[in-house]
């Protein structure tokens, strides 16, 4: 009997292919900034022109949270464009460049450092320009924070309190210059924590990271994930493989908690449906570390690198090849953050 279900659910997979979105992330766009953080111009152009030649669907981020707040099919072959960080040169070089191929994009912004002037960052009449212009405005916290947990002198009610300050005001500073108030929250730096998805769900925000990973109607709402497309990331043959990715559909992450608290390194416990993909291909990785899944019955499997993660960000990635989508893989990022 076992077999049998098995066989109707790849059988299942296969006429009707899995579909998901792909959120990418940007940060500069310019030639004299770090370039871990930065495409050029001429990369930026590359990478829409590559979009609009193999037919993917750009689509604004509110069309996609619409249709997984609804339950609704994810669009196949989306992507949807965001920036973070409030970088003036989005204004000055990336919204000329977008605003030719037509392609609707988000800008995560932090209004505490703007009005501050912490570096060459967007001014608020440069906001209210794009703004009018269609593009959607978004919240990155107040001051670009550490958000994933409290400070030395904090309790946790303190954290909570001031986070809470922090996502409420940015968003009322947005909406008071532009009008717009969608609460979507690009985490700093990435970095998340339960604890920190407790309160973002609490006040109705979506939560999104920058781990890799492809985005389906089985996606957990306050950790979205996107892919980094500047950098070592921008090469277009690398893109272009994490342009056709899938979410895994997982049924139970067994309270995983990206903020490591006395465990290092990490068990990662992951149960998902295995109908279109292979179990022997699933391959996780730490950093350059080749991990080896643990299956411990049909659908659930654990991973943990050999040697406990270093201080600060770090991830295990999941991937394998997808059964009814040639070319496509199945892709899971679970970030850490292991504080200093």
């Amino acid at each position: 009997m076992k077999s049998l279900i098995l066989f109707y659910s790849v059988l299942l997979s296969l006429l009707f292919p899995a579909q998901a979105a792909v959120m990418l992330i940007y940060h500069h766009v310019a030639s004299d900034t770090p370039r871990s953080t930065s495409v050029t111009a001429d990369e930026l152009r590359g990478h829409l022109q590559y979009l609009k030649d193999n037919d993917f669907q750009v689509i604004g981020l509110d069309l996609l949270i619409k249709q997984l707040r609804e339950g609704t099919a994810v669009a196949d072959n989306a992507v949807v464009i965001t920036f973070d960080d409030s970088y003036e040169n989005n204004f000055t070089t990336a919204h000329p460049i977008l605003q030719q191929f037509g392609y609707p994009y988000t800008i995560f912004i932090s209004p505490g450092s703007i009005d501050k002037g912490d570096g060459p960052l967007l001014t608020w009449q440069q906001i209210k320009q794009m703004s009018d212009d269609g593009v959607l405005v978004a919240n990155h916290a107040m001051w670009h924070e550490h958000m994933a947990a409290p400070e030395a002198n904090e309790t946790e009610q303190q954290w909570l309190t001031r986070m809470r300050q922090s996502i409420l005001a940015a968003e009322d500073k947005i909406a008071q210059v532009t009008g717009q108030r969608h609460q979507w929250l690009a985490y700093p730096y990435g970095e998340y924590s339960t604890a920190l998805e407790q309160l973002v769900s609490e006040l109705g925000f979506i939560g999104i990271g920058q781990h890799s990973g492809a985005v389906s109607n089985n996606s957990v709402l306050t950790r979205l994930p996107r892919f980094p497309a500047a950098g070592r990331y921008a090469d277009l043959n690398d893109l272009a493989q994490k342009l056709r990715t899938l979410a895994f559909n997982i049924s139970d992450y067994h309270g995983v908690d990206p903020l490591l608290q006395g465990v290092n390194p990490p068990l990662l416990t992951l149960s998902l449906q295995v109908t279109d993909f292979s179990r022997t291909q699933l391959q996780c990785f730490a950093g350059s570390e080749v991990l080896k899944p643990e299956w411990l019955n049909d659908t659930t499997f654990r991973v943990s690198a050999a040697k406990p993660l270093a201080k600060g960000r770090s991830r295990y990635n999941c991937t394998a090849p997808s059964l009814s989508k040639k070319g496509y893989f199945y892709w899971y990022s679970q970030p850490w953050l292991n504080q200093p």
